[in-house]
């Protein structure tokens, strides 16, 4: 999202003349000048910000000697936004960036807040800084927008939807540390997962595998897994639908441990020529992942549809929620590849470009580990995934952000609530070796404790809440 251009309050001349018979000087006041919110796009805009800085932080209020500068104007990653009038004025501006000189975990900070003295009161142009600040980081993938404010500003942040950490000094001056709440993961898992429990209740499933990836098939060695593919998915990228089809079944049979069978799948179409896309895709990942595809059915002159069923079998499925308190949670992932084109930020795909051996290897490595509880990663993303496991554990789970693997070119805010290709969540005990997954990366990045719901650990030792309840509702397996 470009916040350049963004405009805050009507062009000059444009009041309407009902403020004036009702005598809302208020807003009259607000809107004779308009302002623009937009990225520093020059030196020189930073350099009138920083001048502002000095006027107020220096010689007005006199929190700083000589200067307010710091490491984090030194830093290439910090954003200044700034404030301009008609004329192109800088009269505010405020800055934001990860809060120290190494990775950048998804932990931001906003600072350094400021107004010419003369465009300050009833404008809003300082609450309009603060709203750009944190919609620009939320584009950014962080997940924790702190800001330490001056005491006076409190009842601001907080009239701005802000929350109030606790108190602390700047400069020898009291202040308040305040959070923007950032409802991404808890806003995927609502919209993704929540409504499960309620819907499924009257399909009464049987107990130990409730909300698994597959189901075991009674009196049999047999797991299926069924899975569908979003219809407009289908209809814009058929291709790639037909390959992710398969992709998402046999990871389902992966996290139990079975070794795949063969799959069936029901396709609908507008035409043949769209299905024969679909069922290329679908073909192509069936020959890599050495699954045979046993049959299915097809309907042409309806609207994309795409769904799949896969078999497997193993005499020891390993569950979703076989979880305890005290176990570690492991992610193994495959971090190559990259951003399908199309879906930045929501689909990775690590797959398409693997080997038939390489893609195997992954696939087996909860067979050959066995860790005592498994779920691969779902459209909730790592952090909602994670809450499945702990919800069907009747656990907490608690992620470490900064040990979870990641790809150097995803922000933290993406990877965890992106779909990541090949991506495990295991728990087991805190000595237990890692999944033998080839070219996956893996790494213990948090435990399961008492409680519910997903909490992310920051590297100060701070825990926010992702994921404050259960996610599906459909409770201990």
């Amino acid at each position: 999202m470009n916040l350049d251009g963004f405009v805050v309050g009507p062009a000059v001349g444009s009041t309407p003349d009902i403020l004036a018979l009702l005598g809302d000087r208020s807003t009259l006041a607000r809107q004779q000048t308009a302002y623009r919110i937009e990225e520093a796009g020059s030196s020189a805009d930073v350099t009138a910000y920083r001048r502002l800085r000095r006027d107020a932080f220096v010689r007005e209020q006199r929190l700083f000697a000589h200067h307010d500068l710091d490491g984090r104007d030194s830093d290439p990653r910090t954003v200044v936004m700034v404030a301009k009038d008609p004329h192109g004025v800088v009269v505010g501006g405020v800055r934001l960036g990860p809060v120290d000189d190494g990775p950048d975990f998804g932990w931001w900070q906003g600072g350094r807040l400021v107004v010419a003295r003369q465009a300050r009161g009833a404008r809003g142009i300082g609450a309009a800084l603060v709203r750009a600040a944190c919609a620009w980081a939320e584009t950014q993938g962080v997940l924790r927008f702190d800001a330490t404010v001056q005491t006076r500003s409190e009842v601001l942040f907080q009239r701005l939807g802000w929350q109030r950490v606790r108190n602390t000094t700047v400069a020898g001056a009291p202040h308040v540390l305040m959070r923007w709440p950032i409802g991404r993961i808890a806003a995927l898992v609502a919209a993704t997962k929540s409504p499960l429990g309620p819907l499924l209740t009257a399909l009464n499933p049987p107990p130990g595998f409730v909300g698994d990836d597959g189901a075991p098939v009674p009196g049999t060695d047999m797991i299926a897994a069924c899975d569908a593919i979003v219809p407009s998915m289908v209809e814009r990228d058929p291709d790639w639908a037909g390959w992710c089809a398969v992709l998402v079944n046999v990871n389902d049979l992966a996290a139990m441990g079975a070794a795949p069978l063969g799959l069936l799948n029901a396709v609908g179409a507008r035409d043949a020529a769209h299905a024969a896309r679909v069922l290329a895709g679908l073909a192509r990942a069936a020959t890599a992942y050495g699954l045979p595809v046993l049959g299915g059915h097809t309907q042409l002159g309806v609207p994309a549809a795409l769904s799949a069923t896969a078999l497997g079998r193993t005499d020891r499925p390993v569950p979703g929620g076989g979880g305890r308190p005290g176990h570690a949670i492991r992610l193994t992932a495959d971090l190559g590849g990259g951003w399908r084109s199309g879906y930045r930020g929501r689909q990775w795909d690590s797959t398409s470009h693997r080997r038939s051996d390489e893609l195997r290897t992954m696939t087996a490595a909860v067979a050959a580990a066995r860790p005592a509880a498994a779920k691969d990663v779902s459209m909730a993303g790592i952090a909602g995934t994670l809450g499945m496991l702990a919800e069907a554990s009747n656990c907490r789970a608690v992620l470490d952000v900064a040990t979870t693997p990641r790809p150097s070119n995803a922000s933290v805010g993406d990877w965890l609530t992106c779909f990541p290709g090949f991506a495990m969540l295991t728990a087991d005990s805190p000595s237990a070796l890692p999944l033998p997954a080839g070219p996956a990366t893996s790494a213990v990045c948090g435990e399961l404790t008492t409680g519910a719901g997903v909490g992310l650990r920051w590297p100060d030792g701070e825990i926010t809440e992702a994921v404050t309840s259960t996610v599906t509702g459909m409770g201990t397996a």
